[in-house]
């Protein structure tokens, strides 16, 4: 049977001590109580808890596990648990857990600086910190750093971004206890919703579910040209859209895609561009968004399933994009399709039609019931275990056992994303009490000059700057709460401005220097770094230049009136597969620099919204007919051409 492999470290020699089975206990403790607290348990059992008391009790799991898991040294084998790792974890698990137990008495005297604030603040934010080091690596570490430096030293700094110094102790009694920090919401989401459709998925894994969507995808795609870069986006963009991150689904579907695409016959740096690209789509893509979904609807403080219609189209156009480019590279390169004997029998993969059942389940609780997410995938998850023992996947059914394997690597891959909210509220908290945010906000106004395409331009700069290297959920964070305020300060549509700034700072995965899916994925293709970055910004481009479009006109984010969002989604269709023949240079034969700058520009004018400005419907009706014409123009010259090799001959 299937199952989802761990993420981080290789664990299984420290499985052989102790501290596995506690790792492993403690992992899937923290996987039933965020599912007791989403279906409101302690209601249930009359017992008056704070929101924020669960939090801290999820931290007090997940910190153990962070040092009992993670080595010091990223990327060592965990063979044993050193002293040091030991003590840390009883120190994190106590440190939390005193801040559960106590939180209703000392939320209200953080300001008064007592010890019994300070001092598990203090811990806590120095674990967690080390705990994401170890996670994430630097980068994301560093600045958290930077943030709590500013906040105890922005007297000394000059000009605009100056801040009145703050007090040490106040500071981590704040972050500790303050609902606007350590406990606030980027860990409300991943102790609850996060955890719930990561069990989802790990259900699907246990069960055979992704086995099945691979399965699917090769029969599906497999006997067309190009098949096995078309399989890749598909396979990715599934597994994506419910993955936490860019990175973990480029190992997890790469090192089955790519290979298969380098055998079918494409260079090996495309391959790991088009799986690099793929994969981080996902994270853009409805319904999970890399967790950046939950949050984005906090923020907002809007339903979540309206900011799954707002992704909705973009998510769509990008991928359009991608399966138009992997054919025309197919046709250029002359590949053909998978080997027959790569391909499933259609009639087993049938066998796994009952997982659909579970999507369907989802996809009704959150947009017909309305329910919260996080109730919508404990269902979903429910409804994948009934149906796989009923039903079973070529003739295999999951066992107890796997249920326990489900429960305690759910745990597992979701310490990552809580140590990563854990910094989140630690960077929000110093934005909330020195004005920070305020002040970035202003300050970037002024340097876009009250010029709305100027700040755009700026702000899509830092979004890939600063999401060099962060997970996806660090990354919106971050960008929603120094970039966003800036875009919704000059008029951009708030879920506008929040996607605007999730795009951009999800590029930086494959935008270089530090594109980290586009690297991991070279390193499993076998290909230059630098190169296989160049080529996924290549297959990536829609998702540089719809944001722009986007901004301009909400029509294709799904709002506004239904003529003009069918209008707007109908030339943004037709734009993307123009400007994709002029990505690839290929159509019914390979077009030459000027026919690749005149699809480019009837592509160009066809994306740009009618409602974009004043006239934009002339551009929308130029691109179309312009690119109607070029079309027919290749396809008339494609005919004659294989006319007269046929007289030839």
């Amino acid at each position: 049977m299937p199952e989802p492999a761990p993420r981080g470290p290789q664990t299984e020699p420290l499985s052989r001590s102790i501290w596995g089975p506690v790792a492993c206990g403690l992992g899937a403790l923290l996987t039933i109580a965020a599912a007791a607290w989403s279906l409101g348990v302690p209601r249930y059992l009359s017992l008056g808890l704070y929101p924020q008391q669960f939090f801290a009790a999820a931290l007090a799991l997940a910190l153990p596990v962070a040092f009992l898991r993670l080595p010091a040294r990223r990327g060592a084998a965990r063979q044993s648990v050193p002293w040091y790792d030991l003590a840390a974890a009883a120190l994190g698990f106590a440190a939390a857990g005193f801040i559960a137990v106590r939180y209703p008495d000392l939320v209200n005297q953080i300001f008064f600086r007592p010890p019994q604030a300070y001092v598990p603040g203090v811990i806590v934010a120095v674990l967690g910190l080390e705990a994401l080091r170890r996670a994430t690596g630097w980068a994301l570490p560093i600045i958290v750093v930077c943030f709590v430096a500013y906040a105890l030293f922005g007297d000394v700094i000059p000009g605009r971004l100056a801040s009145r110094a703050q007090d040490w102790q106040k500071l981590a009694g704040y972050l500790a206890f303050d609902i606007n920090g350590i406990l606030g919401i980027p860990l409300a989401v991943a102790a609850t919703i996060v955890i719930a459709f990561i069990f989802f998925g790990s259900l699907l894994a246990v069960t055979g579910g992704s086995s099945f969507f691979t399965d699917a995808a090769l029969v599906s795609m497999g006997r067309f040209r190009g098949g096995s870069m078309k399989i890749a986006v598909v396979a990715s963009g599934l597994f994506g859209s419910i993955s936490g991150s860019a990175v973990a689904n480029v190992v997890a579907t790469g090192v089955v895609t790519i290979p298969m695409i380098t055998r079918g016959g494409y260079p090996s740096h495309k391959a790991g561009a088009i799986e690099a690209v793929a994969s981080t789509g996902g994270q853009l893509m409805p319904p999970v968004m890399g967790a950046a979904a939950f949050l984005m609807a906090e923020f907002l403080q809007i339903p979540y399933s309206q900011v799954v219609m707002a992704a909705l189209a973009p998510g769509l156009l990008y991928y359009i994009a991608l399966f138009i480019q992997a054919d025309l590279e197919a046709a250029r390169l002359g590949i053909s399709r998978v080997d027959v004997k790569d391909i499933p029998s259609g009639r087993k993969v049938v066998s796994g039609w009952h997982f659909f059942v579970s999507f369907a389940l989802l996809i009704y609780a959150l947009f017909a019931l309305n329910w919260q997410p996080e109730r919508a995938a404990l269902a979903a998850a429910a409804a994948v275990l009934i149906t796989a023992f009923v039903f079973g996947y070529q003739g295999v059914r999951p066992r107890p056992w796997h249920i326990v394997q489900a429960l305690w690597r759910t745990g597992f891959a979701v310490i990552d994303i809580i140590v990563i909210c854990l910094a989140a509220g630690i960077v929000i908290a110093v934005l909330n009490i020195t004005g920070l945010s305020f002040n970035l906000t202003y300050a970037l106004v002024q340097l876009g000059a009250g010029e709305p395409i100027v700040l755009l331009l700026l702000a899509a700069l830092v979004c890939i700057v600063l999401g060099m290297g962060l997970p996806t959920l660090g990354v919106y964070v971050i960008l929603a709460a120094l970039v966003a305020p800036a875009l919704v300060e000059v008029g951009v549509n708030p879920v506008a401005a929040h996607l605007y700034v999730l795009y951009f700072g999800m590029m930086s995965m494959i935008t270089p220097p530090v594109a980290i899916a586009a690297f991991a994925a070279a390193g499993i293709a076998k290909s230059s770094p630098m190169r296989t970055g160049v080529e996924a910004m290549r297959f990536g481009w829609t998702a540089y230049i719809v944001p722009f479009l986007f901004v301009a006109s909400p029509s294709l984010l799904l709002i506004g009136e239904s003529q003009t969002v069918v209008l707007a989604l109908l030339t943004a269709a037709m734009g993307v597969w123009l400007g994709s023949i002029a990505i690839a240079g290929q159509f019914t034969r390979p077009l030459a620099a000027p026919m690749r700058i005149a699809f480019a520009a009837a592509g160009l004018c066809a994306l740009i919204p009618a409602d974009a400005f004043a006239q934009a419907i002339w551009t929308d009706i130029a691109g179309v007919l312009l690119g109607g014409m070029l079309l027919i123009r290749e396809i008339v010259a494609a005919r004659a051409g294989a006319e007269a090799k046929s007289t030839v001959s």
